[in-house]
């Protein structure tokens, strides 16, 4: 018995010049080959990331320049009422005054506004100019109010006694300067009818009584009579009758007008407009029992 058969076929076949089925034959009989390997694949390399860019940092931006300040002399009245120990100007409402000038009220042309009681406006400082009309509106709410920030005053005289067109009553001038809330809307004001009608007629925390309200208000009123419609500060259509030469509370205000800081005069006196319209009207303005009297509002 072979021990081989199948090879012995392969022989014999050979043998018999039959290539084709000896090499058939002999690669069945071989084992498959392995499948090559294919490489190991390389894993994908990340692009390196970039360093963050950091943001370009922004110039620091320089703190606006606050105005350089002066604190305006006191008024007669106010002296007097320091005497006595009641309520006077508090010199930090100069700050409020002088924060809200407009550049043209700094300008060369406010110069022949204020010739009558500052002379020299054109050649002071900035500081100076400001001071001096601090001194200005605080002679004026020694006319009006007797400096008394909660001063109000309701109109019963015909000419005056007219509806204020925000709170839909007869007019009350309010405040320091006199003002009425339909003013918010002529000038701008930071007055608020619809907060202060819920609180007491002479409660400090009402918007037109509070200073800074009221005084920055009355430098809008001032600088719109001046500039806008091209008044003189010494005018019978001035919104406040302390401006109108010839009434009672005008002299009031004249007289107040006698420490005007030294820088602006060169010796003269406050000027007397009291012949220059003799047939004023007498009507506003007058005090009794020290306390302010009636004014009379143009209202422009």
């Amino acid at each position: 018995m072979h021990r081989f058969p199948m090879f012995s076929a392969t022989l014999a076949l050979c043998a018999l010049s039959l290539p084709a089925a000896c090499s058939r034959h002999v690669a069945a009989t071989q084992p498959p080959p392995k499948p090559a390997l294919k490489p190991a694949l390389k894993p994908a390399l990340k692009p390196a990331l970039k360093p963050a860019l950091k943001p370009a940092l922004k110039p620091a931006l320089k703190p606006a320049l606050k105005p350089a300040l002066k604190v305006a002399p006191p008024t007669p009245l106010a002296e007097k009422k320091e005497e006595l120990g009641t309520q006077t100007w508090n010199p930090s409402w100069d700050r409020y005054i002088e924060e809200a000038l407009p550049p043209e009220m700094l300008a060369a042309r406010a110069t022949r506004a204020v010739r009558p009681y500052c002379p020299r406006f054109a050649e002071l400082s900035p500081a100076d100019k400001r001071a001096f009309w601090a001194y200005l509106f605080q002679a004026m709410a020694g006319a009006e109010a007797g400096l008394t920030p909660t001063t109000d005053v309701r109109h019963t005289e015909p000419a005056i006694a007219k509806r204020d067109t925000v709170t839909h009553r007869m007019i009350r001038s309010e405040g320091l300067l006199q003002l009425t809330y339909m003013d918010a809307d002529r000038y701008g004001c930071d007055f608020n009818w619809r907060r202060d009608k819920t609180l007491p007629e002479k409660d400090p925390a009402r918007t037109i009584l509070q200073p800074k309200n009221n005084l920055t208000c009355g430098v809008r009123i001032l600088d719109n009579q001046l500039f806008s419609l091209g008044k003189p500060l010494l005018s019978r259509s001035s919104y406040w009758s302390t401006l109108q030469p010839g009434t009672r509370s005008f002299r009031v205000f004249n007289k107040q007008m006698a420490n005007v800081p030294p820088v602006c005069r060169t010796g003269a006196e406050p000027p007397d407009h009291r012949s220059a319209t003799p047939n004023a009207p007498q009507a506003s303005g007058k005090r009794r029992n020290g306390k302010p009297g009636r004014t009379h509002h143009a209202g422009f």
